[in-house]
């Protein structure tokens, strides 16, 4: 089989790569070669790759022409593998941080988060205000305190809202599952907590949704199937939902997802797709989508998702919302779908900086005598208030991969670093990062062997119940040999060490979070899910290296498309680096918050009075 075997890359060694500005290392661009499918297409393709030989043989040729067996599967490296990205505790030196202790209960944490907070919710950086902004955990809580309004009211208007955007002509598939009835008991114990004059926290009565990808009672954990959560029971709630609930949030359902988190337009075919407030017959993004839009529909101020492959980034890009991702093993991932065991985050989506940050600080930490992926750290929070203090950041720049976007994503992110330029005299070094789209090939080894192996046991019963596009993506998944985990594993060591040589210069890589905006949802992909690898490559351009590097990452909103579509800027931090990327995220939230838009879909539920659909057209 010699002729079959296609000559593989020799990579230099690691101290030989020149990573400045003029470095001859070729910039090579996703080289992605497949067409999109979707319908009688994609169940044809679908069933050829399921045949014995033909499908073997398919695979191989899929492979080969996507440049796996010359990037990854017959490449030569030096490095060794790289299994785990568990980094090595460093106290980094951050600036204007407040030190937190990671002993304390998660109501305690959030006490501490707000001491981080700007003086006034009406106070920005520079003194400007929003012409739109969603309503903030602060605000539910105030409202909640006056006695002007109270979680009881709040959740009969959720309810409502949700009860409407599951019908036509809404359909906006926030949820896989969701309990009235659960929703409106916490709500009533949260409000008798108020009377008392004795809420648990801040979030105590805050919605807060839930990916389907998490474990959170009374619900299944369906991963976004029809069948897994018969197989894997839920019995007790995620690590990080306990210390939500613990702090008094209202947990209010389970939220849609691209099914296994195998595909990045969050259209699930069981569920129907997670559409996209700002124009709903646009995607929401996966796999976090239900999170995502729910978000920014107004319906949550907070929710959480988990990140394989920017599947919390991602979404909260495309949908206007700030997502942070955290360092591998920051947040414990006890009680998640143990789909991608290395490349997966439990992540938050939010419609503030200010949120995020709560909600981080309330689910961070590693569980006590835990040794499961986990390391003893130090938690720094950000003090908000003197964001505007710091002035010697360094934020390293690729040009060639930050260009690598549509005219209107390049654009709009560029106009945003010259404003961060102009207002902080923070300092922009070019960089080069070199192998990005083998770095992609890598993770995309890694994350679909992990995928495959975790489902081993199921397939043969519960395999023809999945999504066609997802039976096509379980079927390359399956392709991918132990030789080939492998060497993406020695690429993983071999670009974890590309990163720590930039970080030694810079204090963040910054870069577009998706490559477009949020394309449309087309008719012929509602039944089957689609095959759209083009688009998908585009989307995780920018995502792989906090996930296959465990590096911390957060996306904040900095403007529209010519579509009025959202787009975002990421940041990329070195380990746990995480008060950093929201002082910065929060720069750019103040210096982005007057161009702000409201969704064309949104839901003001801390509104005065009564409507009778409980929608909103104008911005609070």
């Amino acid at each position: 089989m010699d002729f079959l075997k296609r000559k593989g890359v020799v990579y230099k060694p690691v101290k030989d790569v020149d990573l400045g500005p003029y470095s001859t290392e070729f910039y090579l661009q996703a080289n992605v070669k497949a067409p999109r499918m979707t319908g009688l297409l994609v169940k044809i393709f679908t069933h050829l790759l399921e045949c014995p030989i033909l499908g073997t043989l398919l695979l191989f040729i899929l492979k080969g022409n996507n440049l796996i067996h010359r990037l990854i599967t017959n490449a030569e490296f030096e490095e060794s593998p790289l299994f785990v990205p568990l980094h090595d505790f460093e106290d980094i030196k951050e600036k204007e941080v407040k030190r937190l202790d990671s002993s304390l209960s998660p109501p305690e944490k959030v006490l501490l988060a707000l001491d981080c907070l700007p003086k006034s919710s009406e106070e920005t950086l520079h003194g400007t205000n929003s012409s739109f902004c969603r309503w903030t955990i602060m605000d539910y809580s105030k409202a909640y305190r006056s006695g002007d309004i109270t979680p009881s009211m709040v959740a009969e208007r959720f309810i409502a809202a949700i009860d409407e955007s599951t019908k036509p002509p809404l359909q906006m598939g926030f949820f896989i599952h969701y309990s009235a009835d659960d929703i409106l008991r916490q709500a009533s114990e949260s409000t008798l907590r108020y009377q008392r004059g004795e809420p648990i926290s801040v979030l105590d009565g805050v919605p807060v949704a839930i990916k389907d990808e998490i474990d959170c009672l009374p619900y299944p954990t369906t991963g976004g199937t029809t069948w897994l959560h018969k197989k894997r029971p839920c019995n007790d709630d995620a690590c990080c939902v306990k210390r939500l609930r613990l702090c008094g949030a209202i947990l209010v359902g389970k939220t849609n997802m691209h099914e296994l988190g195998s595909g990045t337009s969050g259209i699930n075919p069981h569920y129907g797709p997670a559409r996209n407030p700002y124009d709903t017959t646009k995607i929401a993004g996966g796999s976090s989508s239900g999170s995502a839009s729910l978000v920014s529909a107004g319906l949550c101020p907070v929710a959480l998702g988990v990140d394989g492959g920017g599947s919390v980034r991602m979404p909260a890009a495309l949908c206007g919302v700030v997502g942070l991702k955290p360092t591998f093993a920051r947040i414990p991932h006890d009680g998640v779908l143990p789909l991608n065991w290395t490349v997966g985050m439990v992540g938050i989506l939010a419609g503030t900086v200010e949120d995020a940050l709560i909600v981080y600080a309330a689910i961070s930490g590693e569980i006590p005598y835990h040794q499961t992926f986990s390391v003893s750290t130090n938690i720094n929070l950000p003090r908000l208030s003197l964001t505007k203090s710091i002035s010697d950041i360094t934020l390293a720049q690729y040009g060639k991969w930050f260009d690598d976007s549509s005219d209107d994503v390049r654009i709009c992110c560029s106009k945003t670093l010259h404003k961060l330029q102009d207002h902080y005299n923070w300092k922009i070094i070019d960089v080069t990062i070199p192998e990005i789209e083998a770095m992609r090939l890598a993770h995309y080894t890694t994350i679909g062997s992990e995928c495959s192996t975790a489902l081993d046991s199921f397939k043969e019963k519960n395999f023809a119940e999945l999504g066609w596009d997802v039976r096509v993506a379980q079927s390359i998944y399956g392709a991918f040999s132990g030789l080939e985990y492998l060497k993406a594993q020695r690429m993983r060591n071999r670009q974890l060490q590309f990163h720590k040589k930039i970080f030694a210069e810079a204090d963040v890589i910054v870069s577009p979070t998706t490559g477009v905006t949020a394309y449309p949802i087309q008719d012929d992909a509602l039944q089957t899910g689609e095959l759209d690898y083009v688009n998908g490559a585009a989307l995780v351009r920018y995502s792989i290296a906090g996930n296959f590097l465990g590096l911390p990452a957060v996306t904040v909103p900095v403007g529209f498309d010519r579509l009025g579509l959202p787009i975002g800027l990421q940041f990329i931090g070195r380990p746990w680096s995480e008060a950093t990327l929201v002082h910065l995220a929060f720069a750019v939230q103040a210096i982005c918050m007057s161009e702000y838009r409201k969704p064309e879909l949104y839901y003001d539920l801390l509104r005065r009075k009564n409507s009778s659909n409980g929608m909103s057209f104008e911005a609070k």
